[in-house]
This record gives structure tokens, C-alpha cells and sequence, in this order.
């Protein structure tokens, strides 16, 4: 048996890109990861693999497993070979119980790392415009409990020493507490005019910030209904927020934007502006249970004129089987190659391929229209379209009509993914996604068979961006509205009419 082992990672404070390098590599190998709720679980999707997933979470009060059941837990399956990723809110040695967990590890033998993680004392400050120091105003801070019980004769806390020897203070869990926080330290010496900020969901669309004196900031967050998680910072340096305070600024600073397919790089924009990209793919890429047809159109391939992809994935499974039987780009000497849209354009020149033809228009009548440019009459010329099993008649019927020789082989199959919604649908219930996007019918429709019906209902509330047409069609046709729908049909052309719909007035770096 292999030799189990157990990564403690910090996951940081909830922004997904505060995740460290190598807590993402500890995260990419583990075969187990036990994790918190106090963390962005779009932080699990990167994990490729089949992986088991073990919800350790706290919420509200209530604890799904209790610290020694964890401490079992991360004993038990190190102690059956596997590797474990032990995922923690923001750092693990700062109030975490990191340490905890780790003197149990290293009590039974089982090997094991630390990967810090960004804590949300620095984090939640930073992303309010307040540094926990600064050359003029601080040049000490302390980052303190603030769920002790603080009605118990003796309290671990020296008030005093905190109030009068740190210039900034950083009270974590200190929500409930606060007025009694408050009152410590203004008994122990601290000015109850000292500028002091609450910061609430810190680095996350959630985020809220007030900011008030000592003195007073336990009623302004009552009035404010500021709830945990949340922390507290004290100390002049909160006077520099006004002028420091940059993602409450960011264009799409308070959106949490639904993506129903795999991430890609062209939801980054959405990101650089200020949103949160929510994933929850409801359609998955997979072989196809049989390439008998595909690989009878490979081995004939010298017989074709044109090649159609539609998109990159049809390429990559088509490219993948051609070398599999013993081809390689030689064999498509002296055929044409269409590429529907940039990007499988792109993937296609970067197999030392070039693209003849791309049509403006990413439709079946685009691309017939297209192929009657360069060819006037369409009769007996030879297509092969390597698609997936769900792709649509229209086009090969088309083609047909006008007397080509389309054939279709399946390369791949779209599957509607094993998913659970309860997550998403607590945070559309919270009113907490403020955009939902769709790239297909078959998002879409996967969509609600994993959620319910009732996820019509949240969607009704909501901004719906669809990528073309015939997703608005099927959307529609569940008596929704798409606000959203570019021109071209792209994802890239979909991030920018987000952010146009958010912001009429926004410039563009590039056409």
C-alpha cells in the first residue's frame, strides 16, 4: 500500500485568485479533500480528477463534523494511502485549528505540510483600501480573537497590552462580540475616537464596509445588519480608506456572474472588472462510445474536400483520432479547412494548419451562405463534419439540398454531469447571483433538470445572458427573458455585451 499524506491548505479569504500556486498544485493531486464552508468552493473545480469530497464545514453555529471527527478523518485516509487535501479558510495557523489537526498527524506518523494561505486579517483590509500599516500612522498591528467568551472570570486577552501597545488591531469572529470588544478596549485606554471599520464578506461581491468611531461602530452595525463572517480593524489607519478603497470601485464590483459551461479564459475580462465567476458546468465533454464511423471517414480522408469544425473541442477529438490510425497532417494535403469562430480557428493553426475559411456568421445559414460564396453550386463536393452526438440536422440537411456530400460522424458526446445544485440554489435563494449566462440549449435544459423547476422561479429575477439564438429560443420557450445576446456568438462576445449591459458608457482597449 502506498503511503498516505495530508496537505493543511489555507484557501484564502474568498476571492478564488488569492489562492496560492502551491495550495492549487496540493489541491490539483489529492485524491480526498476535507474542506471548510468559510471558503470559495469554486476553488473545487479545479480539480480535474475523480476525487472524494468531504464537507467539514461550520455554519451558523452548526458543526457537520466536530474537530476530533476531522482529526479522525484525515487519520483515517492517510492511514489508507490516500493523498488528502485538508482545505481550510483563509490561513490554517491563524485561528483555523490548523495546528490542531497537525499535532494529531504528526502524533500518529502520518506525514504531512503547511501551505499558508492569505488570512482574511490583511485580506479583508486590503480589499477595503485599509492597510493594517503604514509608515505615518502604524507601524504595529495584532491580529486578535474575537469569540472568546468574554463573561469568564479570567480572560486570555490582555486588554490592556492591545489597547495601548499596537496601533492597528484585527479582531477576527468578533461580530457578536463587538459591543463587549468595544468597551474592553475603551476601558483599557483605547480612544473611543479611534477610526474603526467592520468589514463584512471581505473580497468577495458580498462585501460590505462600514466605517465609524470606536465608540460608536457596535450601533452602526446593528443598524446595518451586519452579520459574521466579518472582521473588525481599529486604529487610525481606517482614515485612509476614502482615498484607498479601490474594489468597491471595480465596474463590475458586486455582480456574481453564473457560468454554465467549463471556465475559459474569456470570462477573465469579467473578472479584471470586478465580478465573480460562479461556475457550475451542467453539460460535460466526453469520447464518443464508438469512432467505427469517424474512423471509417479518417481512413478514406484523402477523398474529401473540405473539413468543417465547429468548434475546438471537434478539432482536438478529430485530430486526436486521425494520429491514433496512423495519420498525421500529411493526410490532409490538398483539403480545405473551416473553422467556425476564433478560437477553434486558432487551435487549428497552432497544429501547423491553416484555416481557408471562416464564416462571420456562427450559424447553419452563416456557414451555407459562406460555402455558396467560394463555390457558387455545392454539387457532389465532398464534406466531413466530425460533431457531437447532440449537434443539430439543419446544417447537413442544408448542405444536402444543395447537392453536397456532408458526412457527420460523432467525435465526442455531450453528457449532462453528475451535480449537485443545493449550493447554487441557497445562493440564488440569497439573491447572490445577479447574472446568469448560457452557452447552449443544452446548458440551459441541464440546468433546470439538476436544479428543479423551481430554479425557473430564482432565474426570473435574474440578468440571463445567452450566447446565440437558438439558446434564447429554449430559454424563452420556459417564458424567461434574455436581457443579454451579442452579435456573435462567442463567449468573448458575451463577456463584452455583460459588461456593456452593465455599463453603457465602457471602452474597450481593443476592437
Amino acid at each position: 500500500m502506498k503511503k498516505g499524506k495530508v496537505y493543511i491548505v489555507g484557501a484564502g479569504p474568498g476571492d478564488i485568485g488569492l489562492l496560492t500556486i502551491k495550495g492549487l498544485r496540493c489541491l490539483e493531486k489529492s485524491e480526498v479533500v476535507v474542506y471548510d464552508f468559510h471558503l470559495n468552493a469554486q476553488i473545487l473545480n479545479y480539480i480535474s480528477h475523480d476525487a472524494e469530497f468531504v464537507y467539514a464545514g461550520k455554519r451558523g453555529g452548526f458543526h457537520e463534523m466536530t474537530q476530533d471527527e476531522i482529526n479522525q478523518a484525515l487519520v483515517d485516509y492517510a492511514t489508507k494511502g490516500k493523498i488528502v487535501c485538508r482545505l481550510k479558510g483563509g490561513d490554517p495557523f491563524i485561528f483555523g485549528r490548523g495546528g490542531e489537526e497537525a499535532q494529531t498527524l504528526a502524533e500518529k506518523g502520518i506525514d504531512f505540510e503547511i501551505i499558508p494561505g492569505v488570512s482574511s486579517a490583511v485580506a479583508a483590509p486590503a480589499y477595503a483600501g485599509i492597510p493594517v500599516t503604514h509608515r505615518k500612522l502604524s507601524s504595529s498591528f495584532a491580529v486578535i480573537t474575537g469569540n472568546e467568551d468574554l463573561t469568564k472570570p479570567e480572560s486570555t486577552i490582555d486588554w490592556e497590552h492591545f489597547a495601548r501597545g499596537f496601533d492597528t488591531l484585527i479582531f477576527l469572529m468578533g461580530i457578536k462580540n463587538i459591543a463587549k470588544i468595544t468597551q474592553k478596549l475603551i476601558e483599557n485606554g483605547k480612544s473611543p475616537d479611534t477610526p474603526t471599520a467592520v468589514v463584512r464578506w471581505g473580497t468577495r461581491p458580498d462585501q460590505k464596509t462600514v466605517v465609524s468611531t470606536l465608540n460608536s461602530i457596535a450601533e452602526i452595525i446593528k443598524e446595518e445588519h451586519i452579520r459574521p463572517p466579518a472582521v473588525m480593524i481599529v486604529g487610525n489607519v481606517v482614515s485612509l480608506r476614502e482615498t484607498l478603497k479601490w474594489y468597491e470601485k471595480q465596474p463590475l464590483f458586486g455582480h456574481r456572474i453564473l457560468i454554465t459551461r467549463e471556465y475559459s479564459y474569456d470570462y477573465e475580462i469579467l473578472e479584471d472588472l470586478g465580478a465573480e465567476i460562479f461556475g457550475f458546468p451542467t453539460i460535460k465533454i466526453v469520447p464518443s462510445v464508438d469512432y467505427s464511423e469517424l474512423d471509417d471517414c479518417i481512413e478514406k480522408i484523402e477523398h474529401y474536400d473540405w473539413l468543417v469544425f465547429t468548434s475546438v473541442k471537434g478539432f482536438s477529438f478529430f485530430f486526436e483520432r486521425l494520429i491514433y490510425k496512423g495519420k498525421d497532417i500529411r493526410d490532409l494535403k490538398g483539403i480545405k479547412l473551416c473553422a467556425v469562430g476564433s478560437k477553434t480557428a486558432e487551435s487549428i493553426n497552432k497544429m501547423g494548419l491553416r484555416v481557408d475559411l471562416m464564416p462571420s456568421e456562427f450559424n447553419s445559414e452563416g456557414l451555407l451562405q459562406s460555402f455558396l460564396a467560394t463555390h457558387k453550386n455545392l454539387k457532389g463536393i465532398r464534406f466531413l463534419l466530425p460533431r457531437p452526438d447532440n449537434a443539430r440536422e439543419l446544417f447537413p440537411k442544408m448542405m444536402r439540398e444543395k447537392g453536397a456530400i456532408i458526412d457527420t460522424p460523432i467525435a465526442y458526446r455531450v453528457i449532462k454531469p453528475e451535480r449537485h445544485g443545493k449550493r447554487l440554489l441557497r445562493f440564488l435563494k440569497e439573491g447572490r447571483i445577479t447574472i446568469a449566462t448560457f452557452t447552449s440549449a443544452a446548458t440551459f435544459n441541464n440546468f433546470i433538470e439538476i436544479l428543479g423547476q423551481e430554479a425557473l422561479d430564482f432565474l426570473k429575477t435574474l440578468t440571463i445572458a445567452s450566447i446565440g439564438p437558438v439558446t434564447t429560443k429554449a430559454i424563452e420557450k420556459k417564458g424567461l427573458k434574455v436581457s443579454i445576446q451579442p452579435k456573435e456568438a462567442t463567449i468573448k462576445a458575451m463577456s463584452r455585451e455583460i459588461i456593456k449591459w452593465v455599463m453603457p458608457e465602457y471602452k474597450f482597449d481593443e476592437p
